[in-house]
């Protein structure tokens, strides 16, 4: 699990504002001042609208480590009833999901989850720090809609609830907004005013474009318990040129190896650009203060070394992947670009590997001249011919010398093989 490694933050609002955290929140000063103080119990909830969770999410959890490391103690919330609703988009009505669905997603949620919080307590705090997982479900299941409607609906005002972000947005589209998500802010208020009689918790964190669920809560426990709770909402991720940070043509880097490859999730964060990197060391590292400014020193002197995305894809895939996985990766990385031995690659790496790569079918006896017109790293057959003759072409990273050769038997593990053309064109050739 993710290791404090600085020193030089003894304060961990300070540390969460320097790593560019907080985007909207209570009252700072307090804020502050309860962060320094006693430990103190805080949640963060994730909802299973998906069997996985991704990048937007890691932000969270890597929010709720950083505080505990603090001495602070998390509660991992799960939503197996809000779940079953799915908080308002901006655009349009979710798509319902059946129980069993939901119960199945909150069981990988909660795997996830727990990879990156300490369950046993950190050594300095004597475990006194333990995070606990939590579910929803367990007090809104049993409860009817009348207890509900009395004991929680009353302290809400249709005004209020009118006015946040998300209603509001859907209230002004065509598409409206049902009841069901309409009550989404109450659900969430209720989580948060639960979780302070049952555990004392007095803090939640989550994305600001959450804030109006966040404060919801807050308000809750001030109209029906009379006491102070406080809300952090991390900024959204953008890249420097605007573009929504994780999502390329509507698809999500997802936090499963099964969604989102390792291979893949590496070179995601490998090809952060200059602008945005130092931000995400913040955001998505642990490493110490020190240690960025002397990388944010080096992209400045020397940007195309590319040491600072190099150190991000390795901690972050490190963080999410393991350490194995993130040696494989590396390996296939430079292996693909004739820095390594393609032939000790493993197929299921391989392929992750060549799976964002333009790519040919064969069944062995095809020309690699026909091949490379057939991956699209040539135009015609005199291109290819006249590319290898000038000995730009190589075959699982060994040079083709004749023209006229044939794929063979050259293929790598599970018959796959990788074509490249000069030292960055890439394109894979899978069996027939």
């Amino acid at each position: 699990m993710p290791q404090r490694n600085d020193a030089s933050f003894d304060d961990v609002w300070e540390e969460l504002n320097w790593r560019g955290l907080v985007h909207v929140s209570t009252d700072a000063a307090e804020l502050k001042a309860l962060l320094a103080g006693e430990p103190i119990t805080f949640y963060c909830g994730f909802d299973p609208t998906a069997p996985s969770l991704h990048l937007g999410n890691l932000v969270q959890l890597l929010t709720m480590r950083r505080i505990q490391l603090a001495g602070h103690k998390p509660l991992g919330l799960v939503g197996g009833s809000t779940g079953l609703i799915g908080d308002p988009r901006p655009s349009a009505e979710r798509t319902l999901n059946t129980k069993d669905t939901v119960a199945e997603w909150v069981g990988y949620l909660r795997a996830q989850i727990e990879r990156f919080l300490s369950f046993e307590g950190d050594e300095q705090f004597g475990g006194a720090n333990a995070a606990r997982m939590v579910n929803n479900l367990d007090w809104t299941e049993g409860l009817s809609a009348i207890d509900f409607l009395r004991d929680v609906g009353k302290f809400y005002r249709v005004g209020t609830m009118l006015k946040k972000d998300a209603v509001a947005a859907r209230l002004a589209s065509d598409a409206g907004i049902s009841y069901t998500e309409f009550s989404y802010q109450i659900l969430q208020g209720f989580d948060f005013l639960e979780l302070y009689r049952q555990y004392g918790c007095v803090l939640q964190t989550g994305g600001s474009d959450q804030w109006g669920n966040l404060t919801s809560g807050t308000d809750l426990i001030h109209k029906a318990e009379g006491a102070t709770a406080h809300a952090i909402g991390t900024p959204l991720i953008t890249n420097s040129d605007g573009t929504k940070f994780g999502k390329s043509e509507g698809n999500a880097v997802w936090l499963d190896a099964a969604l989102t490859t390792p291979y893949a999730f590496y070179q995601f964060w490998l090809n952060t650009d200059d602008a945005d990197v130092i931000a995400r060391l913040k955001i998505f590292t642990f490493l110490s203060r020190a240690e960025i400014e002397e990388l944010e020193a080096q992209v400045a002197a020397e940007p195309f070394r590319r040491e600072a995305q190099r150190v991000l894809a390795r901690d972050v895939t490190t963080l999410v992947h393991g350490q194995e996985a993130t040696d494989s990766v590396i390996a296939a990385s430079e292996a693909l670009f004739g820095q390594g031995d393609l032939t000790a690659l493993d197929e299921q790496t391989l392929r992750a590997a060549i799976a964002e790569l333009p790519s040919a079918t064969a069944a062995g006896g095809e020309t690699i001249a026909q091949l490379l017109v057939d991956a699209g790293l040539t135009s015609s057959l005199g291109e290819s011919r006249r590319a290898i003759e000038q000995g730009g072409v190589y075959l699982n990273n060994v040079r083709v010398e004749d023209a006229a050769a044939t794929l063979g038997g050259a293929g790598l593990a599970g018959g796959v093989s990788v074509l490249r053309r000069g030292k960055k064109t890439l394109a894979g050739v899978l069996p027939a």
